[in-house]
């Protein structure tokens, strides 16, 4: 249904003349009486008659005028859905216990007015893909990773650089160590089902292999954190790599401990990917936040793949 013929039928039904309607909507009285009529022979009916003091509403028109300020009401509610400023800002954080839902609640606590559609995307291609495409406004990557340049129109900035802890049952060898070097690790099993060929966080973990010598598993299927806790608390022989703003609870019979990493201390680069251009008030209020958050952490003693973008 022609919505400027609705709109033109309200005008005149408000107004009752089809002169007073024309000024209105700053166009021709013809103009408006050819949107009534072709309105009139889309619906089969006659909505108005002409009388001396205008036009007044059949009982047709009448029986029509409220579904014609709906259909007004829903069309103006249905782009307001997708204006910029007005639809809630949409970000990637991948999953939902990494250290990008965590700057996603810290920035949702500082600006509780800006609405918030957290989605949570797997391959890199994807979100790139929705972010040139307008589906989301941003997402939270490592950039850029080997075999995924960036597009021209796709803008990255580092926004934390997160180190790695080991992460081991209370049998393991190291699981009295306060601390542990990359070194100390050569020879012990580090298993990480969650690493999937093809995705930034494999590209990570394939350098940080070469650099030291470790030997990173992934085998078996990956039945998600909570079965990855229990094997590492019942298996002396396996430890694991978990982020340091990884958020996960397990039950206290488990013992697991959570031992920092040094010389040097690998961190994983998390990024900020938008639409160059993207309008939106909400992804400009983010990466505001986010230089803010970030600070200037001093990078002396870590390490990082060659291929992450500089801050």
């Amino acid at each position: 249904m022609d919505l400027d013929a609705v709109r033109t039928f309200v005008a005149a039904a408000d107004t009752g003349r089809f002169q007073e309607a024309a000024a209105e909507l700053a166009v021709t009285q013809q103009a408006v009486s050819k949107r009534i009529a072709a309105l009139e022979r889309a619906l089969g009916v006659r909505l108005f008659t002409r009388t001396p003091r205008g036009a007044e509403l059949t009982i047709d028109g009448q029986a029509f005028l409220p579904h014609a300020r709906e259909l007004l009401r829903t069309a103006e509610r249905a782009v307001a859905s997708v204006s910029t400023g007005h639809r809630p800002l949409r970000v990637d954080v991948i999953n939902s216990r990494g250290a990008a839902t965590g700057l996603m609640r810290e920035f949702h606590r500082a600006h509780p007015e800006i609405e918030l559609d957290v989605v949570m995307l797997f391959e890199i291609d994807a979100a790139v893909a929705a972010v040139r495409s307008g589906a989301i406004d941003a997402s939270f990557r490592a950039v850029a990773a080997p075999g995924h340049p960036l597009p021209e129109d796709v803008e990255a900035v580092r926004v934390l650089d997160e180190p790695l802890q080991l992460l081991t049952g209370p049998a393991h060898a190291l699981a009295g160590a306060r601390s542990v070097t990359v070194a100390e690790l050569a020879g012990h099993r580090i298993w990480m089902p969650g690493v999937v060929p093809g995705t930034e966080w494999t590209a990570y973990y394939d350098d940080l292999v070469a650099a030291f010598g470790l030997t990173i598993e992934a085998t078996g299927p990956n039945f998600g954190s909570d079965a990855l806790l229990d094997t590492i608390a019942d298996t002396p022989a396996l430890a694991t790599f978990m982020s340091e703003g990884t958020r996960l609870v397990w039950p206290a019979g488990h013992g697991l401990r959570r031992i920092p990493v040094t010389g040097p201390t690998p961190v994983y680069p998390h990024a900020l990917l938008w639409r160059r251009g993207n309008p939106h008030p909400g992804l400009a209020a983010l990466r505001a936040h986010l230089a803010g958050a970030a600070g200037g952490r001093d990078t002396a003693g870590t390490w990082m793949p060659d291929w992450v973008i500089p801050r």
